[in-house]
Formats: structure tokens, C-alpha cells, sequence
């Protein structure tokens, strides 16, 4: 099966994909283009799969980038291909021919372009590192690159939808001492608990941030099992571990 990788016309012509799991090598509950090298799959699978992307986005293996995500507001700025995988959970760039990744498995993929001064990002943004401003943080490392936000698109690809989102009191009452104003990610659910809008929560984070255009493709990982692999899922499932989604941004 060959790879299925949606893109959006507000990044164009920055070369991207966010990548579903179909046309990978590995089998089982990681069947399909599992990209986690953190997950308990075949390490050989996961090479392959890793392999098949970068081959997609027209890069060799050290060239596709990726960091440690640990649900933090911090950024790096990749400067030359390597392997190393600093901690972090968004990473920027000017240099052609690095492609920026990021994995999720529910939370939010964000992948930004200003074309015009050749400056990409890209963002792992799960509700804590949304909440802790990676988003913002990676728009301010990539004006420190010379773009501009009000010429930078920024797209939330597939992740979990409001929906399928249940969560407890205690999480929200975590965002009300935020800011009251977070109840308008929060819906009434089932037996006093909530259903909680992320995308919603991305999008609001970025246009508050002055970004030029910011959009969700509208898919939702944890609603399409054969498209996108889902922690959350998994979890209900009672599956001992998740595949990983890939993805990626280069000039």
C-alpha cells in the first residue's frame, strides 16, 4: 500500500505532509506507518517506515529531524541535518533540505510556513503544551529567523476531535484557574464529565498570537482507526502500546 500523506493549500508550496498509517511496514496493533521510535515495535519496521517518509519528503535520514517531545513549551533551532533528538517539543529552521517532524498519537500536529522569508516550524501541542505556549514559542523563534507571523500559515493536522475528548472535573478545573475564559473549549458530557475542544484550543492560541492564517484539517485520530493511530484509543482498547503518526515540514 502506498503512503497516504494529506497537505493543505495554505502551506504550499513549503513541501509537507501530515502522514496517516497507511503504507507502512509494521504488522499488529502498530500495523501501517508507525514512525515511534519510542513505541515497543520492531525497531527494523520502525527504520523502514522513518525511511519510506523521508524518501516522501525528498530527504536522506539524518536530514529528517525530530526531538524528544516531553509536553514542553520549548523550541530549537535545527541548523544542519543530525540524529541527535534534543528535548523539546517544536523545532524551526531556514536551512533547505531539513525536514522538521513531529509524532503524535492524538495530540496536536501544528506545521507553520512564511514562505516569503524561508522560515518553517513545527509543533507537538498537547493540551500542556498548548496551554504552556508552544505555539506562541514557536512563532517567536521563527520571527527570530527573520519571518513574519502575520505572513505565517500555521495548520493543526488530524488529532483528537471534541467529541472523543472526555475529561474529568479536575481538568477543568485546571484550565479555569488559568483563565476563566478557557470554559469555551469545554462542552457538558455524560455523567459530569466534559468534552474538551483542543483543536479548538490550538486555534485559539494561534490567532491569538497574530499568526497570518490558522486552520485544522478537521480530521480526528481517535474516530478513524484505519487512517490514524490513537493513544487514547489504544487505551480503551486495553492494547499494550500505540503507533506513533508522522509530520513534516521542509523548504
Amino acid at each position: 500500500m502506498t503512503l497516504e500523506i494529506l497537505t493543505s493549500e495554505t502551506l504550499l508550496p513549503v513541501r509537507h505532509g501530515f502522514f496517516t498509517r497507511r503504507g507502512g511496514a509494521s504488522s499488529g496493533i502498530f500495523l501501517g506507518l508507525n514512525c515511534g521510535t519510542g513505541s515497543s515495535d520492531q525497531t527494523e519496521a520502525v527504520k523502514m517506515n522513518r525511511a519510506r517518509v523521508a524518501k516522501a519528503m525528498q530527504v536522506d535520514g539524518p536530514a529528517l529531524a525530530g526531538v524528544h517531545q516531553v509536553h514542553s513549551p520549548d523550541v530549537v533551532t535545527i541548523t544542519a541535518p543530525t540524529a541527535d533528538r534534543p528535548q523539546a517539543d517544536a523545532m524551526v529552521t531556514n536551512v533547505p533540505g531539513i525536514a522538521l517532524s513531529i509524532l503524535t498519537a492524538d495530540c496536536q500536529p501544528v506545521l507553520f510556513a512564511d514562505f516569503e522569508a524561508g522560515v518553517i516550524g513545527a509543533a507537538h501541542a498537547g493540551w500542556r503544551g498548548a496551554l504552556g505556549g508552544v505555539l506562541e514559542a514557536t512563532l517567536d523563534a521563527m520571527e527570530a529567523l527573520g519571518a513574519n507571523r502575520a505572513n505565517t500559515a500555521a495548520v493543526i493536522g488530524p488529532t483528537i476531535s471534541q467529541r472523543a475528548y472526555e475529561v474529568g472535573e479536575e481538568f477543568f478545573d485546571d484550565f479555569m484557574k488559568q483563565d476563566p475564559g478557557n470554559a469555551r473549549f469545554f462542552a457538558n458530557g455524560e455523567s459530569g464529565k466534559y468534552q474538551f475542544d483542543l483543536p479548538g484550543l490550538g486555534l485559539h492560541k494561534l490567532r491569538q498570537a497574530d499568526v497570518g492564517s490558522a486552520e485544522w484539517t478537521r480530521h480526528c485520530t481517535y474516530s478513524d482507526p484505519e487512517r490514524f493511530f490513537s493513544y487514547r484509543r489504544a487505551t480503551h482498547a486495553k492494547e499494550a502500546d500505540y503507533g506513533r503518526l508522522i509530520s513534516c515540514i521542509r523548504l
